[in-house]
């Protein structure tokens, strides 16, 4: 499923990229129109002490090893971001998007013992869902959120103060509604 999201992002940006080069005509294409992707990015660093806590360690990882702790999986630095797509440009399919939101979580740290500005890749929560605009700032969505995904030798059991594959919220499915307000100055 991973490999799909990520083709098909692949594929709407190229789509998206061509699409700048046409006219003003080709806005109102009825598939990939020139603003077919809409996202952010973001970056943002935890200081020490205020470690980021993917819930994959107990808050008391420290008592089970100290600094040399084998659960040291609370995260300095997080790479996230959204990334919404609409394909349609015409008609009533103008409405329907499919979004991603991914978090990538890095370092090595035990509150009250280790506290390190180690790029250590920890893992990534994501989800991804559709959503339909149904008029005067209300947007339908569905969303998917899944397990958090481990990298590396932190995907396996870190001891006795790993709490497991859950991640912070688990794995859940929703339909809920969305209100848009408010116009941005810039």
């Amino acid at each position: 499923m991973k490999a799909f999201f990520f083709l098909l992002v692949t594929i709407l940006c190229g789509a998206a990229a061509s699409a700048e080069e046409g006219t003003a005509k080709d806005q109102t294409r009825m598939f990939l129109p020139r603003d077919t992707l809409w996202g952010f990015a973001q970056f943002d660093v935890a200081p020490p002490h205020n470690e980021i806590d993917p819930n994959i360690c107990r808050s008391d990882a420290g008592n089970f090893g100290g600094a040399n702790a084998p659960c040291n999986a609370f995260a300095r630095y997080m790479f996230s971001g959204v990334l919404e797509a609409r394909p349609f440009g015409r008609g009533p399919l103008r409405r329907f998007m499919l979004f991603g939101e991914p978090r990538f979580l890095l370092g090595r740290n035990v509150p009250q013992h280790l506290y390190t500005w180690s790029p250590a890749a920890i893992g990534v929560e994501h989800s991804w869902g559709a959503a339909v605009y149904l008029g005067q700032g209300f947007e339908m969505r569905v969303t998917q959120h899944f397990l958090f995904d481990r990298f590396g030798s932190r995907d396996r059991n870190l001891g006795a103060a790993d709490l497991g594959a859950n991640g912070p919220w688990g794995r859940y499915n929703v339909i809920g509604v969305r209100k848009y307000f408010g116009t941005r100055r810039w």
